[in-house]
């Protein structure tokens, strides 16, 4: 696999047909794509936790309350112990990756202490647990139109309500994924 070909910065649209409840109706960013396989946050799942919660386990006291009220997100159904930060690109962290030129992903308790102390990114995502693909799974599963894919944007990224996400992702394509059929087809 070349560059040209990573799915890096694409968001993943669940197709209609999905079977997968773990990715139903779901928009999930490829944050790395390779020949080792995909890694990948859904978008749009929130569960009932807030940042709050996770700060309280983690011992930061005094937490920025802007930041303690901000969702949760269950990110995939792989790792779900384990925290991923999806920013806006103005800074750079221990462990972080360039998605894009504009989008990064922390893996590092540095972001979150930042975060509580009320210093962290202005764009950002919290989320526990990822969508990982084996070599070629990814690839396969798109051959079976599993997914429509769409360049990631910021906006879509961070700005949208997470009910809003799936039918926004689809519509940048000219799409209204709610009259689709749950029947996928090869002409």
């Amino acid at each position: 696999m070349d560059a040209n070909d990573s799915l890096a910065n694409q968001l993943l649209i669940a197709m209609p047909g999905m079977d997968d409840p773990n990715f139903s109706s779901t928009v999930t960013l490829i944050c790395e794509h390779n020949k080792e396989g995909a890694l990948g946050i859904v978008i749009n799942r929130p569960l009932s936790m807030k940042l709050g919660g996770l700060f309280e386990q983690l011992e930061l006291p005094d937490s920025d309350q802007a930041a303690a009220e901000k969702p949760v997100l269950l990110g995939g159904p792989v790792g779900p112990e384990r925290g991923f930060v999806l920013h806006d690109a103005a800074h750079s962290y221990e462990h972080s990756l360039a998605v894009s030129g504009q989008i990064k992903l922390t893996l590092s308790r540095d972001i979150i202490d930042a975060m509580a102390a009320g210093q962290g990114p202005q764009k950002s995502l919290v989320a526990l647990g990822y969508a990982g693909w084996e070599p070629g799974q990814l690839e396969q599963e798109m051959l079976a139109n599993s997914w429509l894919t769409v360049t990631a944007t910021p906006d879509l990224v961070f700005d949208l309500p997470f009910a809003d996400r799936w039918s926004a992702a689809a519509g940048t394509l000219g799409i209204d994924i709610s009259q689709m059929s749950p029947e996928a087809g090869h002409a």
